[in-house]
């Protein structure tokens, strides 16, 4: 009993997987991932060209809002932001003032990764992962991603329905040709069968008056 379950669990997943649009599905997965990245590496190179003129890129567009608490301050002596020009002298100072005047390159790197770790970049400004930010170069790169692969899109799908077009004019003007040289198979259009009114009430009363009528005059 169990082995025939499975043989019957088998033959319908066979059945599923073989639908025409379960491959397709599968085509249309792969694809989708291959095509997804060439949109990206579009997208990148358009934004690129696009963001060329601001310093940072899009994602030095940011706007850091006021600390409400000393958590949001940033590390003590360097705030909440500063440039990235400016890592390597802030780290050098800030290794200074805990270790000495003389302070070896590996404490100065080690206090330089230390920055780092409470610090995020945005385009060429390094700002406290505790402070509040609106990050709008972000939201602009979303909404031109998002513009470009529509256009990309919208052009592919596009080209995509002006070759169906064609090719099925070219099939209809074959199949025209060839219904030319061979009239007698051309299919005839179907009839349509006749609506046959159906009497209403008032024909029946008036069919029962003449049917009374003329047995009366007989």
């Amino acid at each position: 009993m169990k082995k025939k379950r499975e043989f019957k669990l088998w033959k319908e997943f066979k059945v599923f997987i073989s639908r025409g649009n379960v491959l397709d599905m599968a085509v249309g997965v792969v694809i989708g991932g291959a095509f997804s990245a060439i949109v990206t590496a579009l997208v990148n190179i358009l934004l690129s060209v696009c963001t060329w003129g601001v310093p940072g890129g899009l994602k030095g567009l940011i706007t850091i809002l006021p600390a409400l608490s000393a958590s949001q301050q940033g590390m003590a002596g360097i705030g909440q932001s500063f440039e990235s020009s400016e890592l390597q002298g802030l780290a050098e100072a800030l290794a200074i003032k805990n270790y000495g005047a003389e302070v070896e390159d590996a404490v100065i790197q080690a206090t330089k990764t230390e920055i780092l770790n409470q610090y995020t970049l945005h385009g060429t400004t390094y700002v406290a992962n505790s402070a509040a930010v609106i990050d709008w170069g972000t939201f602009i790169n979303a909404i031109i991603s998002f513009l470009i692969i529509a256009l990309t899109l919208f052009v592919i799908i596009k080209v995509f329905a002006t070759l169906k077009a064609k090719r099925d004019a070219i099939k209809k003007a074959a199949l025209e040709e060839y219904y030319e040289k061979h009239p007698e198979e051309r299919p005839q259009p179907k009839k349509e069968n006749p609506v046959v009114p159906q009497p209403t009430e008032l024909d029946v009363l008036l069919e029962i008056k003449d049917l009374l009528k003329n047995k009366e005059s007989k």
